[in-house]
């Protein structure tokens, strides 16, 4: 009978290429297509560097009007041109380590080892997605502070005694509503088309049940019934929340509002084993570490590093108003709004 050894369980080569190449396959949120593996990011992510930037063309202006022939030679046409800004995108270097105690296993009589690499993949899912989570709020909040809200419709502050007035539209009360998605989705003005999706906490979600809104269309396979909102697929995450007691945070988003990239380390080991035999008085323990560079990041915003304690950014300082700073010359540029309800 051949040996069963470590690498029977793990084989680190490619634990690693499944979890880069299946990180897109993940929780509600992450898996959204909101997100797009984006060339740049990739090409830097293994680079050196805490941050790099990224250089974006900005579109024609398209309030210049086009001249009018003549047939007179000295009418000389005035050429126009094209500018550009840049986003600084921030690396993240995280890592992970799981243990297992040898002579545990034995007396559970399965593998804790065969248990721990079984979850690794969902586990970076959630991380991910909480730093995407996180890094949205901080987009959301740096825009309240240094935009005027242009991307936030807010309500949930609504009371009969103190309505709030958006558009035309009274809120008396600060629940979920159908015409708060659409004050929302303007901020967008003529670039709402571009908003192909909805993400919202499970209470919101029921509260649009209950209010009939929600509709399930089968997708262009007649296969897979899936949950709408205004013409918008609905996606579900728990995770959507403010911090603010009661207080929701619905995001319409575009297709590819978020870069993304992930390798493991240049250099050393994106998965590794390490056996430490004298552990547990000679029983043993296993120990598998996991590494990764990441970039996730909201197109159109510079991640400013304006309050960050260590080499890389931890959730709650994605979340800080302060690191996040919206380069995009045009609001419509970015195709993400928020609103918040209660």
């Amino acid at each position: 009978m051949p040996l069963v050894t470590l690498s029977d369980v793990v084989v680190p080569e490619i634990f690693t290429i499944y979890i880069v190449e299946n990180s897109l396959i993940s929780t509600a949120l992450y898996r959204s297509g909101v997100i797009g593996r984006n060339a740049v990011i990739e090409s830097q992510i293994q680079a050196g560097a805490e941050s790099f930037t990224v250089p974006v063309w900005n579109d024609l202006d398209e309030t210049v009007e086009p001249n009018i022939s003549t047939d007179v030679a000295a009418d000389l046409a005035t050429p126009n041109g094209i500018n550009a800004y840049s986003m600084t995108v921030r690396k993240s270097f995280v890592n992970n380590f799981w243990a297992e105690m040898s002579f545990a296993s034995e007396l559970a009589g399965s593998s804790a080892l065969a248990r721990i690499q079984s979850r690794v993949q969902a586990y970076w899912d959630i991380q991910l997605e909480y730093r995407l989570i996180n890094s949205l709020l901080g987009c959301m909040k740096s825009n309240i502070a240094n935009n005027a809200s242009d991307m936030v419709v807010d309500i949930s502050a609504a009371t009969s005694g103190a309505p709030i007035t958006i558009n035309g539209t009274v809120y008396d009360a600060p629940t979920f509503n159908r015409n708060a998605v659409i004050d929302a989705a303007s901020t967008m003005g003529d670039r709402a088309q571009d908003l192909t999706a909805l993400a919202m906490h499970s209470s919101v979600y029921r509260t649009a049940q209950k209010n009939n809104e929600i509709e399930f269309i089968r997708d262009s396979d007649n296969n897979i019934i899936f949950a709408t909102y205004a013409g918008l697929p609905v996606i579900q995450d728990d995770n959507l929340t403010t911090g603010v007691t009661g207080q929701y945070i619905t995001i319409l988003m575009g297709g590819g509002a978020v870069g993304f990239a992930i390798a493991p380390p240049r250099t050393g080991y994106g998965t590794e084993l390490f056996r430490v035999p004298a552990s547990g008085n000679g029983a043993g323990q296993t120990q598998l570490f996991n590494r990764f560079n990441v970039g996730l990041h909201p197109l159109g915003f510079s991640f400013t590093s304006a309050s960050v304690a260590g080499p890389s950014p931890i959730k709650a300082e994605l979340a800080l108003a302060a690191n996040w700073n919206r380069v995009a010359t045009q609001r419509k540029s970015v195709p993400l709004a928020f609103l918040l309800t209660k």
